[in-house]
């Protein structure tokens, strides 16, 4: 492809949303360190944005359909790294992170992204999933990830997985009845998911239902949620940036991990309401637009990876903005490339690499069979 086609064929909304969604992180990330005094996490992941972007823009160099042979192995090696982890030093009480020097991977970021890319391979011209008993191999290659993940414990990836499975499963054409039918079952086995969770997974869900607005701060879990609801009212409509500090006591503005889960709490201080409607409304925009690109795609491999790319970051947004509100539980979710930390920029910048990538090529490079049942009533 020539430089100009490639320049042209980019959908830059994509590009351009990512790009505003990280520099409006980056703010956020700038007051946490004026907060905390002394600090430079801005400056490093200054750092981890100017490699995210040349690779978000690199991974479109390549038709993606090259990489559909490697999705089974690059599944296969994140599992291994998942078990890995296990035998690396816990950081808070959690195995999540592999040190490699200058930065820590985290796995289950790698995780995500060859798990789109396998099911979506595993997807491709069946039949199998239009019958119920047919949905247990994606389901298995669902469980894999997630149960390894959970005993991390990371409760909040883990979560991820399966609207991730849902959608990618309903573009793949599985009957709405199944689906509905899986969704029921799912509801039923939740008393095994919380006698498998931890006593910390157990008092996060709990919180959620005994929180209490204004008075003074409580202790253990409840203080993270106090804390980060307090933070984001302390924006008011315009935000400190404007209006200036409204409140003189330090410890109003302290919270916990503000930087990594709770940076869309640090952009509504900096930049008010205002800034978390732009911020939310930047999200919708690119979500709206990668839904578009999966629609286009004739490819049954790209349409798949694309729905799961933007299931994928619906997920993760719901989560996130909905645990700042105490809407959801705390999980440790990061909110995609706004939060601190490099595995999580850089493994989200290779999959909208991909969106971008699939959006220029939405056609066939040959003449396959296209979706099976994409014309039939389920």
């Amino acid at each position: 492809m020539k430089k100009a086609d490639w320049i042209h064929k980019i959908p830059w909304t994509i590009a351009v949303c990512a790009l505003m969604l990280m520099v409006i992180g980056l703010t956020g990330i700038s007051r946490g360190d004026e907060l905390v005094g002394g600090s430079s996490f801005a400056n490093r992941q200054l750092v981890w944005i100017a490699l995210a972007v040349p690779t978000m823009f690199a991974v479109t160099l390549v038709p993606y359909r090259t990489l559909r042979g490697l999705s089974y192995p690059l599944f296969a090696v994140s599992l291994l790294l998942l078990v890995v982890v296990y035998f690396m030093p816990s950081r808070n009480g959690s195995h999540r992170w592999i040190p490699l020097g200058i930065m820590n991977f985290q796995p289950s970021e790698l995780a995500k992204l060859a798990y789109m890319m396998a099911l979506a391979h595993y997807l491709m011209y069946r039949q199998n999933y239009r019958r119920l008993g047919g949905l247990l191999v994606p389901f298995v290659l669902t469980l894999l990830p997630v149960g390894l993940i959970l005993r991390e414990p990371d409760l909040g990836t883990s979560l991820v997985f399966l609207p991730v499975l849902m959608g990618m499963l309903f573009a793949a054409g599985a009957r709405p009845r199944h689906l509905t039918t899986i969704a029921v079952l799912g509801v039923a086995v939740l008393p095994l998911l919380w006698l498998g969770m931890s006593n910390e997974q157990r008092s996060r869900v709990v919180t959620v239902f005994q929180q209490r607005d204004g008075g003074k701060a409580p202790t253990g879990d409840g203080y993270h949620l106090h804390q980060s609801k307090q933070v984001l009212a302390l924006g008011e409509v315009w935000g400190s940036e404007v209006l200036g500090t409204t409140l003189d006591d330090p410890a109003a503005y302290h919270l916990p991990a503000s930087r990594t889960d709770f940076v869309f709490c640090l952009v509504g201080e900096r930049w008010g309401l205002i800034g978390t409607l732009v911020t939310l409304l930047v999200y919708v925009v690119l979500i709206v637009r990668g839904l578009f690109i999966a629609a286009a795609t004739r490819e049954p491999f790209g349409r798949l990876l694309a729905v799961g790319i933007v299931a994928l970051l619906s997920a993760q947004v719901v989560i996130n903005s909905g645990m700042t509100v105490g809407l959801m539980p705390i999980t440790g979710m990061t909110l995609p490339l706004m939060s601190y930390g490099g595995s999580s920029l850089l493994a989200t910048a290779v999959s909208l690499g991909l969106l971008i990538n699939v959006g220029m090529r939405p056609g066939y490079e040959m003449t396959p069979e296209p979706f099976r049942f994409a014309g039939h009533v389920a």
